[in-house]
């Protein structure tokens, strides 16, 4: 898969050091302009249906089980790659020099029946929701987000309104322009 870009979060890290590393799934489902994304009442921002990769499912069946928990939806389709983003950081585990998160973004389809949310504690928390939203509004909010006009951004926040931007770059046509 293409690489996006990659994050460092945190300074000093010895990247040729012990390394722990987690794979993640996202979901990029698109129509025109509009796109499906869990947007948070308490936190203001959008984030891409997705998660941790268990150990027994591959990245297909990840996308399913995310797409279904976090928007209540069927994955219909995985259409392509869109491409991965690396975050590095400082462990929580100890033994580990360096923390590395790969997020890989699909391009999906989903079935437009609703079947209900299965949330974990803290998504509900944070209100979880799936909602379609244009593009361009869902990057500026997210850009709002990170100036803290919300307050302390989660951690997600950056990385995926930088996916967001590359979308924006790469979909949106016909004289359609960022704001």
């Amino acid at each position: 898969m293409n690489l996006l870009r990659a994050f460092y979060r945190s300074d000093g890290l010895n990247l040729a050091g012990k390394t722990i590393s987690r794979a993640a799934v996202r979901a990029v489902i698109l129509d025109g302009d509009q796109i499906l994304l869990v947007y948070s009442p308490v936190n203001h921002d959008y984030k891409f249906p997705g998660g941790g990769v268990e150990e027994d499912e591959n990245h297909v069946e990840a996308l399913s089980r995310e797409i279904r928990e976090e928007c209540g939806l069927i994955l219909e389709k995985v259409q392509g790659e869109f491409g991965l983003v690396v975050e590095y950081s400082k462990p929580r585990e100890e033994g580990f020099d360096v923390f590395k998160h790969l997020s890989y973004y699909y391009l999906c389809s989903v079935q437009s029946r609703f079947m209900g949310q299965k949330l974990d504690r803290y998504e509900w928390e944070l209100g979880f929701r799936p909602k379609w939203v244009p593009l361009l509004d869902a990057l500026e909010r997210n850009r709002s987000v990170l100036k803290g006009h919300f307050g302390e951004p989660p951690r997600w926040t950056r990385r995926d309104t930088y996916v967001l931007r590359k979308l924006v770059e790469t979909h949106l046509t016909d004289g359609v322009r960022e704001r």
